[in-house]
């Protein structure tokens, strides 16, 4: 006669005495406390199917901080989107404010010269970097929210005072300094919630957000002109601010942040990260390209006029030039992913300053400056699409807010003087009474600020690639990179 022996009693007696002799995954509580019921539970035993056997261990929960790649993220992205087309959007039209102080006649501002005028854009974007500082405390003691409907206020508030401005300084505090707070306040306490809710589609995100900004130019470009010449400089800062507060007003309110499952570390000034090379790499990626950056995207319609083109022309020029940020960003973003965030950064920032070099210095009609609008516009931001996931290739995501509040310090010297520089550049010349602007020197500047950019983002390549490398335990020139058809692979994907 067969006897029958029960497999699965043994199993749990054997599973649940390992499990009270160690220790480990009840250690918080002491074991006499389980009933049996309890740790059988526990270790998916004496259910109705008793032969599938299931050990959770204790400890090993889901990381609720683990990025969702979803869900309310694209709501977070939508809403980014918006708040970019309202203040990089906007700021992307100083260049149309530019061409019309610059060639208004009679002279707006009598007492102000051409470099006033380059001084007060390139005030708003050093603001918008200077008070990320602030705009984190505001984030770490409140929240995201907080932050962005004070920006708000402040942005609407700059344009409003700047639409009663009859002198210079006036300019400069409520279309440079106010303005410059008001978009740093938005886009600092913004930009680093898409990291939060997204992993694999990071830079896709990113990208479609920062195409926000190439829309918003567009719109801004176009609108900003057609306002100027038939409303007159008041009501078109007023007209801008109540567009822009309504839109921004409504994003702050629906975007969130993760900020309670994650807890970041927000710090004003973490001066350890600064020890870190591959986080010098990034800031001097950012340096270069924002120096270039400024020039192209301030002094592009002002050239068209200085080439022979009317006002209306430079100012359709602006708005490809958005345009083609409009279209190129999102691809920069899905790319990145694709073929590495590094890697594409580097590659477009490059491919920028061969445009410069190749197209723009040479450029002279209207098709031709159209069409180094649309091409140069798709990479020269760069910068904006990819920096966040960037900065979260080389530092990890709970100290990513404090590394991108001292990225932003950095990038007021150069945002501040780039147009400036860029102005007193130029070579100005009258011609039959007329005057005529030469901006050989600028171009020139703007591509080997590029090319600069695009040798730091090689450094920062090849770092990775030896962290990588360090972390896998390879070491040596015939490991390092793979071998054959892996070798370029490793690095075209990196």
């Amino acid at each position: 006669m067969d006897t029958k022996v029960d497999l699965n009693q043994p199993m749990a007696d054997e599973k649940l005495e390992e499990a009270r002799l160690e220790g480990g995954a009840f250690s918080s509580v002491a074991p006499s406390t389980h009933s049996n019921e309890a740790i059988n539970k526990e270790l998916g035993v004496g259910g109705d199917e008793p032969n599938e056997v299931e050990v959770e261990v204790a400890g090993q929960e889901r990381d609720e901080s683990a990025p969702p790649d979803g869900g309310y993220g694209w709501v977070c992205v939508a809403c980014n989107f918006f708040i970019n087309g309202c203040t990089w959007g906007i700021n992307s039209s100083y260049g149309v404010y530019l061409s019309y102080y610059l060639t208004h006649n009679p002279p707006l501002f009598p007492e102000a010269k051409p470099l006033d005028y380059a001084f007060v854009g390139g005030v708003t974007v050093g603001m918008g970097m200077a008070i990320s500082p602030l705009a984190n405390l505001l984030t770490r003691r409140f929240s995201s929210r907080v932050a962005l409907l004070l920006g708000c206020v402040l942005q609407a508030s700059s344009l409003i005072a700047a639409s009663f401005a009859y002198k210079i300084w006036h300019l400069y505090l409520a279309q440079g300094m106010l303005f410059g707070v008001g978009m740093g306040m938005l886009f600092v306490a913004s930009v680093g919630i898409l990291p939060q809710w997204f992993d694999k589609r990071r830079s896709v995100a990113n990208g479609i957000s920062a195409a926000g900004s190439g829309c918003g130019g567009i719109a801004f470009s176009l609108g900003t002109n057609a306002m100027l010449q038939r409303l007159g400089l008041a009501w078109t800062f007023r007209i801008t601010a109540i567009v822009a507060f309504v839109i921004n007003c409504t994003c702050s309110i629906l975007i969130k942040d993760r900020n309670k499952k994650i807890n970041p570390e927000i710090k004003m000034f973490d001066l350890k990260i600064l020890k870190r090379i591959e986080f010098l790499y990034v800031v001097g990626w950012g340096a270069f390209s924002m120096l270039g950056y400024v020039v192209i995207l301030y002094s592009l319609p002002n050239y068209g006029v200085s080439v022979g083109l009317s006002q209306k022309q430079g100012s359709i020029m602006g708005a490809m030039l958005n345009l083609g940020m409009a279209v190129g960003r999102p691809l920069v973003g899905l790319y990145s992913d694709s073929w590495g965030r590094i890697n594409i950064a580097g590659s477009l920032t490059f491919i920028c300053a061969l445009t410069v070099f190749i197209i723009w210095i040479n450029a002279k009609s209207f098709g031709a400056l159209i069409f180094f609008a649309l091409v140069n516009g798709a990479i020269c931001g760069t910068f904006w699409t990819t920096v966040p996931p960037v900065t979260a290739e080389v530092i990890p995501l709970k100290q990513l807010p404090s590394a991108l509040n001292l990225l932003w310090l950095f990038m007021i010297a150069p945002l501040t003087f780039s147009e400036p520089i860029g102005l007193a550049l130029r070579q100005v010349t009258l011609v039959n009474g007329v005057e005529k602007s030469s901006y050989l020197h600028p171009q020139v500047f703007a591509g080997m600020m590029y090319l600069a950019a695009s040798l730091m983002m090689l450094g920062l390549r090849g770092w990775k690639i030896s962290y990588e490398d360090e972390a896998a335990g390879e070491a040596g020139p015939d490991t390092r990179f793979g071998k054959g058809r892996d070798k370029w692979i490793r690095w075209v994907k990196v």
